[in-house]
């Protein structure tokens, strides 16, 4: 990852987490949530997301937070509210945003940027990429625009989100983030 390397070569201490997962407990959660052969209601998805985003949280998030280190998510609670409210329907939003507060444990992060890319050309990405395609990912296109619009409701709520055209070079991203990055540590 682009970022950790940076904050890395700055000499800032840096931890990268990816959610579901980062500890025992969640990534088996993340492996039931992932497997295209296990079907769940959208409200068990979202209970077994926020259990293994509750676990990150208190095992890992908190600690390093305490430590002093810089910890980068690759998703927290917002892609909850995105996949599991706009793309699955579970639960109303503001229901979802009281068990984000417990799952996150009042956490809300510093910063969020939203890698926004048309989903046809995702589509395209990740088949180029040649990886299976798992649970989540097997739910379509339609469900992957609700996920969009999500995210955009999202971007357009909260200050903390900053929205980033996807499509273009990875460096040109990364130099746009690093930025907006660098200007809250200094």
């Amino acid at each position: 990852m682009l970022l950790r390397e940076r904050l890395q070569r700055e000499k800032l201490p840096v931890d990268v987490l990816r959610e579901p997962g980062g500890t025992d407990l969640s990534e088996m959660i993340r492996g039931i949530l992932l497997n295209p052969d296990v079907q769940m209601s959208p409200v068990t998805e979202l209970l077994l997301f926020s259990a293994a985003r509750s676990e990150l949280v208190a095992s890992r998030v908190k600690p390093l937070l305490e430590q002093k280190v810089i910890v980068i998510l690759d998703r927290f609670y917002d892609s909850t509210v995105a996949y599991q409210g706009f793309g699955r329907g579970s639960l109303p939003i503001n229901e979802i945003n009281k068990l984000n507060q417990i799952a996150g444990h009042s956490l809300e992060p510093d910063i969020t940027f939203f890698l926004d890319i048309d989903v046809q050309q995702a589509v395209s990405r990740r088949n180029a990429n040649g990886k299976g395609n798992d649970r989540i990912e097997m739910a379509g296109e339609a469900f992957y625009e609700r996920v969009r619009d999500g995210f955009h409701y999202l971007a357009e709520q909260n200050k903390r989100f900053v929205t980033m055209d996807a499509t273009r070079p990875p460096e040109q991203i990364h130099h746009d983030i690093w930025l907006r990055v660098s200007g809250m540590i200094r």
